[in-house]
């Protein structure tokens, strides 16, 4: 017997049908009401019901007709005639299901149940993209900057285009959430989005989880395994830090791009991929094709047309805005409402620089939430690190790379600051300074 009280519609013009339909239902826990018309159905309310049972020939209009009409709710045909043809039609307006009379109860309450828990299933997946709706405002992204209106207008035009768009940005600016905006409002909307953070993944094992491989490949492939890349057939493929591909997977990506295929490791037959990829990075590309680090043709392959984030130093009245709404989100995610910031903690908002950008803010203030006791969030719960050298003028106007500015404020913040304070400074993880410092030759404080 159901354990959820499950209200059903039965349309049925032949009442003797349709009480018999009515009391094997209720004797199965289910709530139902009766029609003999579609005039009657829509009478009682056809969004009100979880399931619709519907005989198509009804006075009247015929019973297809409540599959439109009662959208989103699953409508079941049943029908005396029979045919593959009837069947068809039936499914391409719309129908949930198919069934023929005299039907088997049993089968009759294996479908009801199984079209049930698909409809439960489909309104979760709607409230799911509703809050992802509300946590990620992609329309306007949180902000009303002129620069944010650019990205914005610029989303909504590559949108449809269904071409590569290469999105470039600082850390933490919301590449990631612009590639997502620009999958929500294409024509792959219903397919899947499949991200990949490239850098994430070590050189030896990146070929693999991009392309995928076949069993017996290399030392520890003992199954075939799709790809990234396969796994977003008819959607979108989001690869962040695409500069950090090796020349092999590289060369890979490009016919990926320019043939629609895709070849596993260790396979010598190639499988036709329809997928759109977007690419994000916070390196200079063009200076990586200068100095021949990243392929010519792979980089006019990903800009077919680009898309530039603003760092959160430039975004002006913005930070304001954002740390409001990151407080909302948190307050929420943590059950503390009624908490606020002061307009001390506000003013050292725009004050700090921010070279982690969003990322760094939503978890400064995320952690302010926590650790904050009364209603008021002072500077001290947000742990911004006070005394920091300000950034090099030309670093805040873009005059110089990311790398530039990561090593002149690690040399100029290192002997007043931890290793911890600068990571939280940068909007990184120590792990992250660490492999940077090694990478840059940088030496490491000894005491800290």
């Amino acid at each position: 017997m159901s354990t959820l009280r499950h209200r059903l519609l039965i349309i049925e013009d032949e009442e003797v049908i349709r009480r018999q339909l009515a009391r094997l239902l209720a004797k199965h826990g289910y709530d139902t009401a009766e029609a003999g018309s579609v005039a009657e159905a829509e009478a009682l309310g056809l969004q009100d019901f979880d399931l619709i049972i519907a005989d198509v020939r009804l006075p009247g209009v015929l019973g297809t007709e409540v599959i439109e009409r009662a959208r989103p709710v699953p409508v079941l045909i049943m029908t005396s005639f029979a045919s593959i043809r009837s069947a068809v039609e039936c499914m391409q307006k719309g129908a949930a299901d198919y069934i023929a009379k005299p039907f088997d109860h049993d089968e009759m309450l294996l479908t009801i149940a199984r079209l049930l828990q698909g409809g439960l299933q489909s309104r979760q997946n709607a409230a799911l993209k509703k809050d992802v709706a509300r946590d990620f405002p992609v329309s306007g992204m949180v902000g009303d900057c002129a620069a944010m209106r650019a990205v914005s207008d610029r989303i909504q035009r590559v949108a449809g285009a269904d071409i590569t768009v290469l999105i470039r940005g600082e850390s933490g600016t919301g590449k990631e959430l612009a590639a997502r905006a620009i999958h929500e409002r294409s024509t792959r909307a219903a397919g899947p989005f499949i991200a990949v953070n490239c850098a994430a993944i070590p050189d030896s094992l990146i070929e693999a989880e991009l392309f995928g491989h076949e069993k017996g490949a290399f030392t520890g492939a003992t199954q075939r395994k799709q790809g990234l890349v396969e796994a977003a057939h008819g959607g979108t493929l989001f690869m962040d830090e695409v500069g950090e591909l090796a020349p092999a997977v590289q060369a890979r990506l490009l016919r990926v791009l320019q043939e629609g295929e895709v070849r596993m490791v260790g396979s010598t037959a190639s499988r036709r991929v329809d997928v759109r990829v977007l690419a994000a990075t916070h390196r200079d590309l063009e200076q990586m094709v200068q100095e021949r680090s990243f392929r010519e043709d792979l980089y006019y392959r990903l800009k077919v047309m680009d898309l530039t984030l603003p760092p959160l130093r430039e975004r002006g009245d913005d930070v304001e805005r954002l740390a409001r709404h990151l407080l909302e989100r948190a307050a929420q995610k943590l059950n503390r409402g009624g908490i606020r910031l002061s307009q001390r903690a506000l003013a050292a908002i725009r004050a700090h620089h921010w070279p982690g950008n969003v990322r760094e803010l939503g978890n400064a203030v995320e952690r302010a939430v926590i650790l904050c006791d009364g209603p008021t969030i002072e500077p001290e719960h947000l742990a911004i690190p006070v005394g920091a050298t300000p950034p090099p003028a030309a670093a805040v106007a873009g005059q110089t790379s990311l790398e530039d500015y990561f090593r002149q404020f690690v040399l100029q913040n290192q002997d007043r600051m931890t290793e911890s304070d600068l990571a939280k400074a940068l909007g990184i993880s120590r792990k992250t300074l660490w492999e940077r410092r090694s990478r840059m030759s940088l030496p490491r404080r000894r005491d800290s």
